[in-house]
């Protein structure tokens, strides 16, 4: 990113590529990464996360799997638009169990099992996430509900995530598939965050990606943070790829910090971003109300360097 050094920042703090270490706790981010932490170390078999679309789905997995990682094995399934056989190969490749290309569902489900036991005997739970499980076929849906049955006197062998937007509901609504419904046992909404949360979030990942503690966290001056608000509607995604647009604007204007106006023109060109007309014209009567008080809305510019808490 050509901006970095200019805002005084490491990594582009705005990517769009899901990383578990930007995962943001708002209320229903926190909620659903609680409920699958308790659900899954108390040894619950199947669960469930439904969020719209760039609400946050991927980050809280990968998050999910970090947390995880020390006493689990863990897969990660992305992309499971795949037939039940290659499902299988797949989870198998996860697990690091080599199957043969030609091997059959039944030899496959028989290597796997074995896989499990020996996790098992050596006291370490499987925990596999399926990432966009609303892409799944409904054969492909049936042969979760085999693996499922995978399990000991005591507890399941395998304990299965299924991350989706909202077409999975109607997916696992599908009376063909009525007992892998019946066998989830904890689900969560994952929504936009709350508008008021939106600066917090502008914040949290300026301050992951900042190169030092120079850096200032504070770009996005506070009614250019509120109209990123209201233009997202609260969806991280959106969010990000406005803040970008608006970090570029900014530093072409050879500017240190983000005003409302670099919001404003970042908008259009942002799919899912829309800033009603009405909030903007109070935003505006409210900038002209102040200018003939004498007094400006307009950011003071800031020097290269400028630290956190500085005055200008």
């Amino acid at each position: 990113m050509i901006y970095l050094r200019h805002f005084g920042l490491r990594e582009a703090p705005f990517s769009i590529t899901p990383d578990a270490s930007y995962f943001f706790p708002h209320e229903g981010a926190q909620a659903a990464f609680n409920t699958l932490l308790v659900a899954l170390r108390s040894g619950e078999g199947f669960l469930k996360i439904v969020g719209e679309v760039g609400c946050g789905k991927t980050v809280l997995c990968r998050r999910v799997l970090r947390e995880l990682q020390p006493d689990c094995v863990t897969a990660y399934i992305p992309n499971p638009d795949l037939g039940p056989k290659d499902l299988m190969h797949a989870l198998s490749g996860e697990l690091g169990l080599k199957m043969p290309a030609s091997a059959s569902r039944h030899r496959l489900l028989d290597g796997l099992q074995r896989c499990l036991l020996a996790h098992a005997a050596e006291g370490r739970p499987v925990v596999v996430c399926i990432d966009e499980a609303q892409a799944m076929p409904l054969r492909t849906i049936e042969t979760l509900r085999l693996l499922s049955n995978l399990e000991t006197e005591k507890r399941k062998l395998l304990q299965l995530v299924l991350f989706g937007q909202p077409e999975l509901d109607r997916k696992l609504a599908r009376i063909e598939i009525r007992q892998l419904l019946q066998r989830i046992s904890f689900c969560e909404y994952l929504g936009p965050m709350a508008l008021a949360h939106v600066p917090d979030y502008l914040r949290h990942r300026l301050g992951i990606a900042a190169s030092d503690a120079r850096t200032d966290l504070d770009l996005f001056e506070a009614p250019a943070a509120q109209a990123i608000a209201r233009a997202s509607a609260g969806v991280p995604r959106v969010v990000n790829m406005l803040a970008h647009k608006s970090l570029m604007l900014a530093f072409g204007e050879d500017r240190h910090r983000v005003t409302v106006d670099h919001v404003r023109l970042s908008v259009p060109d942002t799919a899912g971003a829309q800033l009603e007309s009405t909030w903007w014209d109070r935003l505006l009567g409210a900038r002209r109300r102040d200018s003939a008080g004498g007094t400006s809305t307009r950011a003071t510019r800031s020097p290269v360097g400028d630290k956190r808490g500085s005055k200008p």
